[in-house]
């Protein structure tokens, strides 16, 4: 029983153990607070859809062997791209609007992966710090382009002035929350109950669907081998280069995918600084699945994504109720996301478990 016991300590981890009790501790405080307990699970369930995308960047650059991308804001600012291309351009039926923004955004995001990936296959070794790089780097150039890029719609940009780009847009008009709303469905009550958004929850788990069968593929299995051992992979026939770049365009394209996804679960895009950190999430919700920098799975991802963001959306409430003074919602909701991801980068195994 004993060395069970052990068994099932070593394979969840004591990361996973302590995240997975803090996450029920919140939810055993947040009743006698007063607090809706069905609505603050249809909200992590609802969280854990619109940005499980994100984390799943994280496989195939993992397993790739660039290790944790940090620089998924490239792709991040693909989809915001093809998301304004796709209202500039009025396109007025909300699926059609929805696959045009996915389409550019997948163009763009494997174009800018590709690049990226050269890059990095310039710098092994040393691809996490330059990816970070990247990251930050890439949303403090479009801070730059938004105000400059020649778009018109009056829902893009500001009315007084009418240039630059507004920091959040609405996507009322567009293909905001319909992947929430098809199929979804209340348990209980509409207002109290347990809000269940079946599209979008369908949507996930079918991106996380194709990312499996791709790397089960022969392309998907030479990919993860190149990560695993290069000098071995190298000496097998296959280009270990060309696949760290394939790997970082996938990984750069489904972060396009992710940030179209959440914008629409969303129901508004965000510009400038607003992704900077999304990177940082993406990784922490990956490493408190069970990942590690060597080792990715699509399991870590759903695990991780749906802790990482059910802790935000019960502890953020919880905390709210016992400090109601002012504003400190958006305080506590950085100190509490940082603590995760300090929490999940400390925790980081090197290692292929």
């Amino acid at each position: 029983m004993r060395e069970k016991l052990g068994n099932a300590y070593e394979n969840i981890g004591l990361p996973r153990i302590i995240i997975i009790s803090f996450f029920l501790l919140m939810l055993f405080i947040a009743a006698p607070l007063g607090l809706n307990i069905p609505n603050l699970l249809g909200d992590s369930i609802r969280r854990w859809a619109m940005y499980g995308i994100l984390v799943l960047a994280m496989v195939p650059a993992v397993q790739c062997g660039i290790g944790l991308n940090f620089g998924i804001s490239l792709g991040i600012v693909a989809g915001l791209l093809g998301a304004t291309l796709s209202i500039e351009l009025g396109i007025s039926n909300p699926w059609l609007s929805m696959l045009f923004a996915i389409g550019i955004a997948l163009i763009l995001g494997g174009l800018l992966g590709v690049g990226y990936g050269l890059l990095l296959n310039k710098v092994k070794g040393s691809e996490m710090t330059v990816s970070t790089y990247v990251g930050f780097s890439v949303i403090a150039f479009m801070n730059m382009m938004w105000l400059a890029l020649p778009f018109s719609n009056g829902n893009l940009i500001w009315p007084i002035g009418q240039q630059g780009m507004r920091n959040t847009i609405s996507l009322e008009s567009s293909f905001g929350l319909i992947l929430n709303k098809l199929w979804s469905f209340s348990i209980g009550d509409e207002v109290t109950g347990l809000f269940v958004p079946t599209g979008l929850i369908i949507f996930f788990l079918l991106v996380c669907l194709i990312v499996y069968l791709f790397m089960r593929s022969k392309a998907g299995i030479a990919l993860s081998a190149a990560g695993e051992n290069s000098e071995f992979t190298r000496a097998s026939g296959i280009n270990v280069n060309k696949m760290r770049i394939l790997g970082t365009a996938v990984s750069t394209a489904l972060a396009a995918l992710g940030i179209i996804t959440y914008a629409q679960s969303y129901g508004f895009l965000q510009l400038y600084n607003a992704p900077l950190m999304m990177g940082f999430h993406s990784v922490a919700a990956v490493l408190i699945g069970g990942a590690s920098v060597k080792r990715a799975k699509i399991s870590h991802v759903i695990i991780g994504a749906f802790l990482f963001q059910g802790i935000l959306a019960v502890a953020l409430p919880v905390a709210n109720k016992i400090i109601p003074e002012g504003n400190l919602s958006d305080v506590l909701r950085i100190i509490i996301s940082n603590g995760i991801i300090l929490y999940a980068l400390s925790k980081t195994k090197g290692g292929n478990k």
